[in-house]
């Protein structure tokens, strides 16, 4: 790349950034502004912010090359983003969390179900469980990004991390959650204009959409061994019903990730930075057709630069990218696209960083101070933000660290365990905040503690992808996963869910004459 282009480039997209973020600055002048906008955020301006948290590096470079690997069964997930992540997140939860944040003052996820049933611990424990596991789901982000400028501008993997770093705790420390949406909002545009070129010039590149997908389907015969006794059926078609691959791309990618989006913290919040239910239902139409082109684009090219590499080079395209599935889309688009799309891509791969990684970011530093410190009344001083401004630091600087910690390929698996396990430790209990005047506070502390510990468990004893690399089962009982197939295939998600959900309804129904009371509850819980 030309660096006498890319630079002034990089420097006129920095400076809008910059701008906007000052802007939200001189805008954040209250608490409730640093962390919830003020309840006045434009629902364009939301759902476009909605959009960019949801999709990160983790899609675009992530799932484009677990997609070059699994095929076009991903677009399942694509539609579970659009009817759950958008419709049902904004038209049926969204404004339910809006009036109920709005009805007990709450600013933050953890704070809203704390309130919701009068219980610091649900407050502290939430905010804990955010702070301890987000970091992992923020340095994959992180490292989407980075390997990206790595292999698009070839300098070095540590610069470009910390230049990425640097960039969020900036912005998040000095504005709050107006500088993260404005930034974001401007962030997904640049995102929706490239996806859909990438998309456009895909298609051209494999022959157009006919002959583009009936050459993926032709190569069926070209599936590696280790794949087809897997369960692979070509990238046309699902995997092997119950087979390993099955279990992989259902369980893990599509109801992880799918499911998982309704208990998001950092989603969930938006929906109580609006001012009215109307703007929700506008913001609904804006977010469906950003989710469709992007994750639906992500996930039609990964399969289909597998046609690609094999016409230009005989070769699959994560044998070309050297086995590394987060490889893929950064060097399909370096050999497809013509030069000036890597400068346009280079934009939106940094926004698509940039504008989740400062919303996680966001959410980990009020976890921090807000939900722990401040319901903990340590180092608080009326009106001022010192404790989530380190919450900052810490979280970037773990983020930092786990980045060089966590594997390659590990971008999309990361995502779905964070997913996951917030769908696990957050489903049921928000659903109940949100639909059940019977939920109990004890119900509740019950369900989160057994969603968060089983999902965990699954993942460091049962589900062989995470259980064989992080070791302690090894460890301590010297094998990889405590039970056979198919409980190593299947995704924690799909037992500590069911499990979270029945302890949080029976709990409800024994402790029925506890149920929890506050102001306008019934006003919120029975709303249309």
């Amino acid at each position: 790349m030309n660096m006498s282009v890319l630079i002034p480039l990089v420097i006129i997209y920095v400076g809008i950034m910059s701008g906007l973020a000052y802007y939200g600055y001189k805008k954040t002048t209250s608490q409730a502004d640093y962390l919830v906008g003020g309840r006045n955020i434009n629902p364009v301006v939301m759902a476009l912010s909605y959009g960019a948290t949801f999709i990160s590096t983790s899609a675009l470079v992530g799932f484009g090359g677990v997609g070059s690997i699994f095929g076009m069964g991903l677009m399942w997930l694509a539609f579970l983003n659009i009817v759950l992540g958008i419709f049902v997140a904004f038209a049926v939860f969204g404004t339910r969390i809006r009036k109920l944040s709005l009805d007990l003052d709450a600013t933050t996820f953890p704070m809203l179900l704390g309130r919701r049933y009068n219980s610091k611990f649900i407050t502290i424990f939430s905010g804990a469980m955010i702070f301890i596991f987000m970091p992992a789901y923020t340095s994959i982000v992180l490292i989407g990004g980075g390997r990206f400028l790595q292999e698009s501008l070839s300098i070095n993997f540590n610069v470009s991390l910390f230049l990425l770093a640097a960039i969020v705790a900036l912005y998040v420390i000095s504005g709050g959650i107006k500088a993260v949406m404005y930034t974001d909002a401007f962030g997904a545009v640049i995102m929706l204009i490239g996806m859909v070129v990438l998309l456009f010039v895909t298609y051209q590149a494999v022959g157009g959409v006919m002959d583009g997908h009936a050459a993926l389907s032709s190569l069926k015969n070209m599936v590696p061994e280790s794949l087809s006794s897997g369960g692979h059926q070509g990238w046309t078609s699902m995997p092997v019903f119950g087979s390993p691959l099955w279990w992989t791309l259902v369980s893990t990618i599509i109801m992880g990730v799918g499911i998982g989006v309704l208990a998001q913290p950092q989603l969930m919040m938006r929906c109580m930075t609006v001012r009215d239910d109307r703007a929700l239902y506008r913001s609904v139409l804006i977010g469906g057709i950003f989710i469709f082109f992007m994750t639906g684009s992500a996930f039609i090219i990964g399969p289909l630069s597998n046609v690609y590499f094999v016409e230009t080079s005989n070769q699959l395209a994560i044998t070309a990218a050297g086995g590394n599935s987060d490889l893929v889309i950064p060097r399909y688009i370096n050999e497809v696209m013509p030069e000036w799309f890597i400068y346009l891509f280079t934009l939106t791969l940094l926004s698509a960083t940039i504008t989740t990684v400062s919303s996680l970011i966001h959410l980990q530093a009020s976890a921090f101070g807000e939900d722990i410190m401040r319901t903990l009344n340590i180092g608080q001083q009326k009106g001022k933000h010192s404790m989530t401004r380190l919450g900052v630091i810490v979280g970037v600087a773990a983020a930092i660290l786990l980045a060089y910690v966590l594997p390659g390929g590990v971008i999309a698996r990361a995502t779905a365990f964070w997913f996951g396990i917030c769908a696990a430790g957050f489903l049921p209990t928000l659903i109940g905040a949100l639909f059940w005047k019977g939920a109990t506070k004890a119900a509740a502390i019950s369900s989160i503690i057994t969603g968060f510990t089983i999902s965990v468990f699954g993942f460091l004893f049962l589900h062989v992808s995470e259980s064989g690399v992080i070791g302690l089962s090894n460890a301590i009982f010297g094998k990889e996963a405590l039970l056979a197939y198919p409980w190593t295939h299947i995704d924690p998600l799909m037992y500590a869910l069911p499990l979270s959900t029945l302890v949080f309804v029976v709990v409800s129904m024994v402790d029925k004459n506890t149920s929890v009371e506050y102001p306008h509850h019934k006003d919120v819980v029975s709303s249309k």
